[in-house]
């Protein structure tokens, strides 16, 4: 073996996965390490992907080319699509996975993947010269060299866990913690931070009164995360609901003395969009109760994750109280819930490539950058992965834009306004948000993927064929002129009101009763169309209906995009010594000095910008 590479990621969680899969399949020789090859793609927390915005990402992660969405797809349990009874706009595809066959998944993926070493063991420190990193160094005296690093590393930097007052080193339950590594980066002038995050106890099914729940099954139609998934292969299983009572509150009161995020014991801050279940009881005192979620592990495991309930409340807390959840009376578990502290880096040292901006071709993603989630890491990973190989190998930075993707509304809040707490994905983050549907993250981002060389020619003629199909649909649509007499019937078979005089089909498909499906068999012309889609079928249709029936709010979100891009085509970065300018507010002589932006747009994002400040930039570039 020759301990030398193009690029090295360190860390194998949902980050490191992508990023070394995508500069491997880019051409980049390169190496994964991580300290357990088992652990690959772990699931630390809940076995489940997507959600919210999450399953947006997931999404757009497949359209790029990447894994995460195919290895969902081919583990799932449960899918569901949320946010149905809202537009398109806010559906988010969420799926319930077998944590075990999700990390054989991976690791397949990984071990099968050209230019792409797999290396078990613990990075302890960077090799830098002349602010270029050149390498590093592990646990066990070996020394990689590399064009460019990817630190992944999650919750593992100096990792302390909490289960009351006992405290534990790790990075995840019984795994060790990495320890000296931050220290070797921020000696270069990198600054850090502490975290916290939890996860709740894990249940012996044997013991549930599933009786006394509320079952909720999944979906079983064809959506699915990635755009060239087969239908789903696994059993699929229910979840269940419950939910807290007063009874169980009164215990985890009498236990806050002991909880480590109230004694003091742990000083950094956690994801305030999921709660502890010590913190909701502590910040609603009226509330009666709380929902909790009980899901499955896997298809063949007993195991259960109750979401919902995370703590690091003391263990005999954590079992009295949920032993008075009636479905729980004789609960066994097989482990606590805990917290964990870690440390990260400040993202506003980083470039919009996800390089940081004082250690050249060292790349930061997941929660190293401050983020929280599997979907959120997942999304930065393969934008660091992909531009590791340009840096390798020459090009421009792929960057997207917050009109382009939920990636590049993530790492540009990350790079531009920095993190205080646990950053979380959210529809609302998204100003574009009618633009960066689930269904159409393909017609966004594989064009721009297949241009790079990450989406395979196979992939992007099958795209190809499903734009086309979609186009068909649209332009017969805006063309077929329907007449009322020939209609009229069938429109008050379905419910709607009949026509008074002709109209082109698109408009009648703009009715919220009318659909493809029902109106299709009326029109033979429209019904040998729609017949004649051999793949994709359903998708298709969807798709070529939001286009329809949403075209008025696109076509205005397009407009709003198009004249905030002007302002993103106004390069900054390099042209003023802020310090001097004294017709800026102080605040605002900081801020852009600090985070030093490429451009006026991403100047005009950055809290404590005014828009007076950015008119102040834009007189002294006219000069």
């Amino acid at each position: 073996m020759e301990f030398k590479y193009d690029v090295i990621v360190i860390g194998a969680g949902h980050a490191g996965c992508e990023a070394a899969a995508a500069a491997a399949n880019l051409g980049s020789k390169t190496c994964l390490i991580t300290m357990d090859m088992n652990k690959i793609g772990q699931m630390s927390c809940n076995p489940a992907v997507g959600g919210i915005a999450k399953g947006q990402i997931v999404r757009e992660i497949d359209a790029l080319g990447g894994y995460m969405g195919l290895v969902t797809d081919k583990t799932a349990i449960q899918f569901r699509m949320l946010n149905r009874s809202k537009g398109p706009a806010m559906w988010s595809p969420r799926a319930q996975c077998d944590r075990g066959k999700f990390i054989w998944e991976w690791r397949y993926i990984l071990e099968n993947t050209p230019n792409l070493d797999i290396w078990q063991d613990t990075v302890e420190e960077i090799l830098v010269e002349n602010g270029e990193i050149i390498g590093l160094t592990t646990c066990w005296g070996v020394t990689f060299y590399a064009k460019c690093v990817v630190l992944t590393a999650g919750t593992f930097l100096n990792g302390l866990m909490h289960i009351g007052h006992k405290m534990l080193e790790g990075g995840r339950c019984a795994e060790p913690a990495s320890y000296h590594l931050t220290e070797s980066i921020t000696r270069h002038g990198i600054t850090n931070g502490r975290m916290k995050t939890g996860t709740p106890v894990r249940i012996d099914g044997r013991s549930v009164h599933f009786d006394m729940m509320e079952t909720q099954d999944g979906e079983n139609d064809f959506h699915s995360f990635s755009f060239i998934s087969k239908p789903r292969q696994l059993k699929q299983l229910p979840c269940w609901t419950t939910y807290t009572n007063n009874e169980v509150h009164d215990i985890l009161r009498k236990g806050l003395p002991d909880s480590p995020l109230f004694n003091g014991q742990i000083q950094s801050i956690g994801p305030r969009y999921c709660p502890s279940i010590e913190t909701k009881i502590v910040t609603f005192p009226d509330k009666g109760q709380h929902q909790l979620f009980l899901e499955p592990e896997g298809e063949d495991t007993r195991e259960l994750y109750l979401n919902g309930f995370s703590s690091s409340l003391p263990m005999d807390i954590q079992l009295a109280a949920l032993q008075k959840v009636p479905a729980f009376k004789d609960i066994v578990i097989y482990r606590p819930g805990y917290a964990i502290e870690y440390d990260y880096f400040d993202p506003t040292q980083l470039k919009h490539s996800l390089e940081s901006k004082i250690i050249k071709n060292l790349f930061f993603a997941g929660q190293v950058n401050g983020t929280t989630g599997y979907e959120e890491a997942g999304g930065q990973g393969i934008i660091a992965g992909i531009n590791a190989h340009i840096n390798c190998h020459g090009g421009e930075p792929f960057i997207l834009g917050r009109d382009e993707a939920y990636i590049g509304v993530l790492i540009d809040d990350l790079v531009t306004k920095g993190v205080d707490e646990p950053y979380r994905m959210f529809t609302s983050r998204a100003e574009y948000r009618i633009l960066l549907r689930q269904d159409d993250a393909d017609a966004r981002l594989t064009e721009r993927a297949y241009k790079l060389g990450l989406v395979k020619q196979d992939r992007y003629d099958a795209f190809c064929k499903k734009r086309e199909e979609i186009d068909k649909i649209v332009n017969f649509a805006k063309k077929f002129s329907i007449k009322p007499d020939l209609i009229n019937n069938a429109l008050e078979s379905i419910g709607t009101t009949p026509l008074s005089q002709g109209c082109k089909l698109i408009e009648l498909l703009n009715r919220p009763q009318i659909t493809i499906e029902n109106i299709a068999p009326h029109i033979d012309s429209f019904k040998n169309i729609i017949e004649s889609i051999d793949q994709k079928r359903d998708e298709i249709i969807e798709a070529a209906e939001v286009l329809m029936k949403y075209k008025g709010y696109i076509e205005r979100e397009k407009i709003i995009a198009d004249k905030i891009q002007r302002l993103e085509s106004i390069k900054i970065k390099g042209r003023f010594d802020y310090e001097l300018l004294q017709s800026l507010s102080t605040e605002a002589r900081q801020k852009l000095k600090k985070i030093d932006p490429e451009t006026l747009a991403q100047a005009s994002r950055i809290p404590g910008i005014s828009p007076s400040d950015i008119n102040v930039l834009l007189v002294l570039l006219g000069r």
